[in-house]
Formats: structure tokens, sequence, C-alpha cells
């Protein structure tokens, strides 16, 4: 259901502060307001009247929408009959060989059920997502022109930025003449790989090759890295080293999974995480991952950049990704012991990439006049109940205009 741009939310519920005891926070302190919406931003928030001619927003509480920041889009079995994923398929050249067999067939529906897993996402309150697509000798472009149709298709109520994935390595497949082809497309952001080492046998050899794709075609950088132990840190480091060489790179850079992090000391740790920071090189994965626990409190602690995404909803790598990002949020305070009401409300920054209603000394910072009006409502009465109990999302607003509503 769409709406007009320019209208007023009565009876919105919004935090505006924390409640002390002691030093400790108790409680978080809301209030009923209106919120003017004028041209796909918030014009105004200004206190409630329940007699105005306006949306009735019920006392939902309003927080911002949600992202997903690690998602395949292209590639999804979502739309298809459950299938669950097989254990005969081990390793990632083992699941190489197996994309090699079934993406002609994939190809066929993939922009009609990449459509179907964007409006299932919306469902749980995300208007926008990182996604990876394909980049391989099997599928050429096809999987960028199929997704390209889709997020046209949907480009009133949801937004993505593209990662190019090389997912038949760069070389392990002759990859790298179709990487430089979609670098120099406008609508990718991104270039990605693929575990250096253990698919293309070494880790200089293709990380040279994307940092300089990024760096000619003015791209940012996003790769897929499973690998553990010593070729894991060495990859993550020689993204540091480039990062810290080329200014252009940072903020920019962007590490998927880096599982190597899980298996280091606490030393190694609080170290490898002040040079992230430093180089301004983010990590992004989805939460939890098979047996391993990454690092985030730390990695957040040194203001390393830390994205979250779904990464499969349903696929033939993965089948546990629910759609919904504040299950992410959730799973993350319940593996870091982050039960208190102020660690609750900090954790719904993994769902909104970063923004919070409350800033962490209990300030008001969102909604504001001038952001843009992308809004979820939900059924909570904070933040951190909305959290810890998965709040139902009743309403999405995507750049002012309602998606839909429950």
């Amino acid at each position: 259901m769409s709406q007009a741009n320019n209208y007023t939310l009565k009876n919105v519920l919004l935090e505006t502060g924390f409640e002390y005891d002691q030093k400790e926070v108790i409680r978080t302190q809301t209030g009923l307001f209106c919120v003017e919406i004028e041209n796909n931003a918030i014009k105004a928030v200004t206190p409630n009247n329940p007699y105005a001619k306006a949306i009735d927003a019920k006392k939902r509480l309003m927080l911002p929408a949600f992202k997903d920041m690690h998602i395949h889009i292209d590639k999804t079995l979502f739309g298809l009959p459950w299938k669950a994923v097989s254990q005969t398929r081990r390793t990632v050249k083992d699941m190489i060989a197996y994309e090699q067999k079934i993406i002609p067939e994939l190809l066929k529906t993939s922009t009609e059920r990449a459509e179907k897993l964007i409006a299932f996402t919306q469902s749980y309150g995300t208007h926008y997502a990182r996604t990876h697509f394909n980049v391989d000798p099997t599928s050429g472009l096809k999987s960028l022109e199929h997704l390209e149709l889709a997020l046209k298709n949907k480009k009133d109520s949801f937004q993505a930025e593209l990662v190019a994935f090389p997912q038949h390595g760069v070389y392990y497949t002759n990859t790298a003449p179709l990487m430089k082809e979609v670098a120099q497309l406008k609508s990718v952001d991104f270039i990605g790989g693929l575990d250096p080492f253990s698919i293309d046998g070494s880790i200089e050899k293709q990380m040279d090759f994307i940092v300089q794709l990024a760096l000619d075609n003015h791209k940012g950088i996003d790769i897929h890295l499973h690998e553990t132990g010593e070729s894991g840190i060495k990859t993550i480091e020689f993204l540091i080293n480039k990062a810290l060489e080329n200014p252009e790179l940072r903020g920019k850079t962007f590490v998927s999974h880096a599982f190597a992090l899980g298996h280091l000391s606490s030393a190694e740790t609080e170290k490898i995480a002040e040079r992230l920071a430093a180089a301004q090189v983010g990590i992004a994965s989805s939460i939890p991952f098979k047996n391993t626990i990454m690092p985030i409190p730390t990695l957040m602690k040194h203001g390393v950049n830390v994205l979250i995404g779904n990464d499969n909803v349903q696929d033939h790598w993965g089948t546990f990704g629910s759609g919904n990002m504040l299950q992410k949020a959730k799973l993350a305070a319940e593996l870091y012991g982050y039960g208190t009401e102020y660690n609750l409300s900090r954790m719904l920054k993994l769902a909104t990439q970063n923004i919070t209603p409350l800033d962490d000394k209990g300030n008001m910072q969102w909604p504001k006049a001038g952001a843009a009006a992308n809004i979820v409502l939900v059924d909570a009465s904070c933040s951190a109940e909305a959290v810890s109990r998965m709040a139902p999302v009743h309403s999405l607003i995507h750049e002012g205009s309602l998606i839909f509503q429950k």
C-alpha cells in the first residue's frame, strides 16, 4: 500500500531519555509525539495532538528502518519448495562445482525469486540491503542483470548497494575478465573477493587484483574470507595495509565473515581491532555463523564498523537466515550477555546500521528534522524490548512512502 509523501503521524511513541538508579540505566523514558513527513524526509517532530487529522500510529514505537548489510539476493532458493543444505558438499570448492551445475536453471526464475525475498525481508522492516551477486563464467553477468531488474521493480520501496562477488574464484575459474568488465558499471558499488589463498592459491595475486580494480574504478571492497589461521589473518592484514596506503579505500573496505578473528587470543584480538579501526576497515557477517563466535564487542569497542546481515535466507549454502534483522540484534545480545536495558538498546544499531533513537548518554538523536523518512513502527515500549522480544513490525515507511501496514 502506498501513501502520499506529505502527511503527519500522531500518537507516535518515541524514546526521550534514560532513567537511572545511581549509574545504571533501569528504564527508557518515552513520550507520544506527532511526526510530520514531507518530500521523503522527516519535516518536524512536535508535541502530540491526538485530535489532529493525521495517520494514527496507535502508540506504537517508532524506530529507524532496518538494513541488511550482507545478503545474496541474486541466488536465493526462496520461493521454491523447501530444501535444506546437503552434508555431501563440505568445502567452498565443493559448492563451486555444485553451483556450476545448478546456476543455469536457477537463472530462469531468479528475478521473480529475488523480488519475493525482498518482500519477505520488508515484512520484517528491512528497507535497504548490501547484496552480493555472482560474477563467474557460468552465469556471466546474468546474475547482475536479473538482480537489477528485480531492484528496478522494487525501486519505490527498497534500496540496495551491490557487490560484484567472484564466487568461483578470480583465477580458480576464468573470472578476472568478467570482474574487469563489471567494475566499470555505475550500478556496482563494491568489488568482492573470495578466500584468496585456499581458492586462488595466493593472497597477493587475488588481493592485488581486487584492490587495483577498486582503485581504478573508484569502488569499495567487500571480500568473503572464510579462511582461519595464518592465511586468514594475513589477508586481513593485507587489506589493512592497503587501506592505510590508499586513503581512498578507508571507510570503503570490508571483510565479510573474517572467521580468523574468532580464533585469536584476547591480546591479539585487541591489537588487530585497533589496526582495523585505524585503517577504517569494517567487518561484515551474520550472527552467529556455524561454530564461530566473532569478537564483535571488542571490534565495536575500538570503533570498527561492524555490519550485520542475514547472508542466506534459503539457499544451497545455508537455511537459517530468518530475514529478520531484529533477530540478529537479539542473537548478538544473547551471545555476548547483553541483557541490561542499556546494552539491549545499544544492540539495535546492528539492525539499523548504527542509528539508535538515543545516543550513548541518553540524548534524543533520532528522529530529527531533515532525516530520511525510513521508519518502522513496532509493538514495543522501547528499543530494549524490541530487541529482546523481536517486536512484531506493524508498518514500514521507505523514503516517506508507506510500504505496508499490518
